[in-house]
């Protein structure tokens, strides 16, 4: 087996059922405290898919752009499908030859500083599900586990913005994280963090994302041990520093092979405006729940995730940092009575409102979990919930979270979010 594990990856459009089916089990989940805190989880989920994307073999370029769609097409389907699968073969065609396994291995010892290379495993670019290479590098001062991975992004959409955009650090603890855009117009993310959340085993995991304008994606991981999981740590840091990590993400060479890739000729290339996209409804959730912040309140962190109606920020009142973020949900009235039993309030214009308080559930020491959810006539229903700790995971910084639960019902009762 491989130092570095891998697992499958979903097309699009299993993803978006994947999505919609945890979405229905999210909504009948009888923990409610737990249901508050989903859209959190989503938002941290963003990270933990980036990190399988560089990682798992490539696969990147199977979950954002369906590469070899010809090659998919199983027998005895109909006409129309065949010739959409031969389309795709003429497509491919024309691409350039396809870059094996053996080249992208010799390509990344190539482009390492100096130093010993073993355990090289890779999948060339007409391979499914996609393009990868991992070796484990020492360059003399521990053996440290490396991984390309290369796909396809749709250019100028969300998801390509995502790829590169720092995480928030209320759901991702890293050490440091910056966002640089090249003389060529690619945008790379370097991202140095540690591939434990909660630091139980002092793995560090770095990485650059590297998208251009054309949609190509390359993804660099290192770590300081040689193996992704599951082996001791090897030396102090990652051999790359966080400047060799842009420059390899950078390497003509990676954006040759993933032109190499066979394209899918469903997949839109022209880039997607943002007037109608999660990223800008996110930022209207961020935006509107920080016009509803009480005075007094000082914010040191307005995050974004991929989930288009959730929200979060971190405040301070001068007494420590609190989490407090908002969960937006549309057309819940057909599990209405399961979040909202005999118990809760019912206000004169049919809004339901449940209160809870009780534990964090991140492992956070003394951390402690506020929450309104209410429910409008209209199925829409908003959650709000604030917390004793700028984090879920991170020990309490405070005794109480900043906000009351009056206050914490006063926005999650606004009209602004209808």
């Amino acid at each position: 087996m491989p130092d570095v594990q891998h697992s499958e990856s979903l097309d699009p459009f299993e993803e978006r059922l994947a999505a919609g089916l945890h979405h229905t089990a999210d909504a009948f989940e009888t923990d409610r405290a737990a249901l508050a805190t989903a859209g959190a989880l989503k938002g941290r989920r963003r990270l933990l898919r980036r990190r399988n994307a560089a990682v798992m073999g490539g696969a990147a370029g199977i979950a954002l752009v369906g590469v070899g769609g010809a090659l998919l097409l199983p027998s005895g389907h109909s006409p129309e499908a065949q010739g959409s699968a031969a389309t795709s073969t003429r497509a491919s065609a024309s691409a350039p030859a396809p870059v094996p396994a053996n080249t992208l291995i010799s390509t990344l010892e190539m482009l390492l500083p100096d130093g010993k290379f073993s355990k090289a495993v890779a999948r060339g670019t007409d391979e499914e599900p996609g393009p990868y290479v991992q070796l484990v590098y020492d360059d003399g001062k521990g053996a440290s586990a490396v991984s390309v991975s290369l796909g396809r992004v749709q250019p100028g959409s969300d998801q390509a913005r995502q790829t590169t955009t720092c995480p928030g650090k209320a759901f991702a603890h890293y050490d440091a994280c910056g966002t640089s855009r090249l003389a060529d117009g690619s945008v790379v993310m370097v991202l140095q963090g540690y591939e434990y959340p909660d630091r139980r085993v002092d793995t560090k995991w770095w990485s650059a994302e590297l998208v251009t304008p054309q949609g190509q994606h390359v993804g660099v991981s290192e770590w300081n041990a040689a193996a992704e999981k599951d082996a001791p740590v090897s030396r102090s840091r990652p051999p790359l520093s966080a400047g060799q990590l842009r420059k390899l993400a950078a390497a003509r060479e990676w954006r040759d092979a993933i032109d190499a890739i066979p394209a899918d000729p469903n997949t839109p290339t022209t880039p997607t405006s943002s007037g109608s996209s999660g990223t800008t409804g996110l930022l209207s959730v961020t935006s509107t729940l920080k016009t509803l912040l009480p005075k007094g309140l000082t914010v040191s962190e307005a995050g974004a995730t991929d989930d288009a109606g959730f929200g979060y920020l971190v405040v301070d009142d001068g007494k420590g940092k609190s989490l407090v973020q908002v969960n937006v949900q549309a057309n819940m009235s057909d599990v209405e009575g399961d979040l909202f039993g005999s118990g809760a309030e019912v206000l004169s214009d049919g809004t339901k409102v449940a209160v809870h308080q009780g534990a964090g559930e991140k492992g956070g020491a003394g951390v402690v979990m506020w929450t309104v959810d209410t429910i409008r006539t209209d199925g829409t229903r908003v959650v709000v919930s604030a917390f004793n700790s700028g984090a879920q995971d991170t020990t309490a910084t405070r005794t109480t979270p900043a906000l009351t639960v009056q206050q914490l019902r006063q926005i999650a009762l606004s009209p602004d979010w209808l």
